[in-house]
């Protein structure tokens, strides 16, 4: 069988590798891309779900980054309007820490950097006066709200995916790339295998993009063979969630002596979220885990700042990833930039770009980016496609309304399937924007949506999210696709993993 070529082979289905994905196909190149888990599986679902420029990078004098951040924050709510939203912050003043007009001149920078059109500035908070002061220390009495977005972090991925599959891109899931060697004429021949049905595949691609994260050093070395320039430094972000800690909408930023920055996030309804710590982590990035120090770490801080402790007692779940960031010799990893490095390797014939580090918030000026590198190193593509810039421009699946539409949209939702309650509309919609309807499978009626798996996740919901996201085990849906599992029981997570070993090579082939 003849070998099917491509212009690009991405390895590493990350929200770079996604992202890049998208941008190409949608600019005329053909593009393969291979990730050896599940999409979006490791450090790309273990954010701390916001999109944000990252007022601590002030300090660092990181501008462009951060210019480049406030400006994304917008653009995503645009393209992206049902799982991003805003969210306003709150920054105690508390002793001992960074004084208020450093606060003040910060946020004044923060405001007028660049990009807020839609988002509120800046306020200050009187917490005496104000319910935004529940449950806080009596002796934090000042503080100041801002905006930045919130987002959901693995639908940000696989939404990147499938459009960039609907586009014509081939997305692989769960399929490891194994070799790849340059050839003779130019260009590389790349072997990969269904680490599934352990089916191999070979193909050809003009270049090779290394977007592994924590593993593009390996990738480099070891599957491409050529060690790149720079240097990934892996640091472990670790978070924990408990219950809700205060009732208003409000995400708190509080400092601490160390230097670092911890956020408490209202989440899904019920919990507060709370994260993140910054360590150097020297292990395998597949085993990493929050630790009892970490967790400890997290509990103290906010015990620090509310009357109430929180204690180890309380999480209810943990979750940890390894930030594969750009080694630039800081002595701390909170001090290590968040900026990404792009390395494209000087052979003409077989180009090879690795990206290194980046933050969640700019991978779409990321994508943009390495597309100049594409350009410059292969050429235009063969047949026509969109300008760049043009992943701004267009929504990505189930985004095709306005920033400020979305009740709008759940109400519509809600009349065509009023056997939904309205928290279950407002989450469909929420996770599936104008496809919800596609996602329930059209059903009209809660009959017509299948056997009940728990916390209202259904069969028809579970075969959308196999067939046209990539979904394959019970982990894939409720604790990545959707959140569901702090509310499901395990007996319940058992019977729909098993509902998926039973049901997952039919999905797996009307995917392919």
């Amino acid at each position: 069988m003849p070998e099917t070529r491509y212009d690009l082979a991405i390895i590493g289905g990350g929200i770079n590798g996604c992202g890049i994905a998208r941008d190409a196909v949608g600019r005329g190149y053909s593009v393969f891309l291979c990730e050896q888990g599940d999409l979006g599986g490791a450090t790309s679902s273990a954010s701390t779900k916001l999109l944000h420029g990252g007022l601590r990078y002030l300090e660092h004098y990181e501008f462009r980054l951060v210019r480049e951040a406030l400006v994304e924050r917008e653009v995503l709510w645009g393209i992206a309007p049902h799982f991003v939203r805003p969210l306003r912050f709150v920054l105690p003043h508390a002793k001992g820490m960074r004084p208020a007009w450093l606060l003040r001149l910060g946020l004044f920078i923060y405001d007028h950097l660049g990009g807020r059109k839609l988002l509120p500035g800046t306020s200050k908070v009187e917490f005496r006066r104000s319910p935004l002061g529940e449950g806080l220390r009596d002796d934090l009495t000042l503080g100041f709200e801002y905006s930045d977005c919130w987002v959901e972090d693995n639908r940000l991925v696989v939404l990147n995916a499938r459009d960039a599959h609907e586009r014509g891109a081939v997305i692989r899931s769960r399929t490891r790339c194994t070799s790849a060697k340059p050839l003779p004429g130019g260009g590389w021949r790349v072997t990969t295998r269904d680490l599934l049905t352990g089916r191999e595949e070979t193909l050809t691609a003009r270049m090779l993009i290394n977007a592994g994260g924590p593993w593009a050093n390996a990738v480099a070395r070891e599957i491409a063979g050529t060690p790149p320039k720079g240097r990934i430094r892996q640091v472990q972000g670790s978070h924990i969630v408990v219950p809700k800690l205060y009732s208003h909408d409000r995400c708190f930023i509080f400092q601490n002596a160390d230097g670092r920055i911890v956020f408490t996030i209202p989440y899904e309804d019920d919990f507060t979220l709370i994260g993140t710590t910054d360590r150097d982590y020297p292990g395998d990035p597949a085993k990493v885990a929050a630790s009892e120090e970490e967790i400890a770490y997290l509990c103290g801080l906010a015990s620090s700042y509310f009357k109430t402790p929180v204690t180890p007692a309380d999480v209810v779940w943990t979750y940890s990833g390894v930030r594969p960031l750009y080694d630039d010799g800081s002595s701390e990893a909170q001090k290590a930039t968040r900026d990404y490095v792009l390395d494209v390797d000087g052979r003409e014939e077989a180009p090879v770009l690795s990206v290194f580090g980046g933050k969640i918030t700019t991978y779409r000026r990321l994508a943009e980016a390495a597309m100049e590198h594409i350009v410059s190193r292969i050429g235009q593509p063969a047949r026509g496609g969109l300008a760049a810039g043009w992943t701004g421009r267009f929504p990505l699946p189930g985004g095709g309304f306005a920033p400020g539409e979305f009740d709008a949209v759940v109400d519509k939702f809600q009349k065509d399937h009023p056997f939904l309650s309205r928290a279950e509309a407002v989450r469909l919609v929420r996770q599936y924007g104008t496809r919800a309807g596609a996602a329930i499978g059209d059903a009209r009626s809660r009959e017509e949506m299948g056997q009940a798996f728990g916390a209202g996740l259904h069969e028809a919901e579970v075969r959308y999210l196999q067939e046209a996201e990539w979904a394959v085990s019970a982990e894939d849906i409720v604790f990545r696709r959707s959140k569901l599992g702090l509310r499901m029981r395990p007996d319940e997570i058992e019977a729909l993993d098993h509902f998926l070993e039973e049901t997952g090579a039919g999905a797996a082939a009307r995917r392919a």
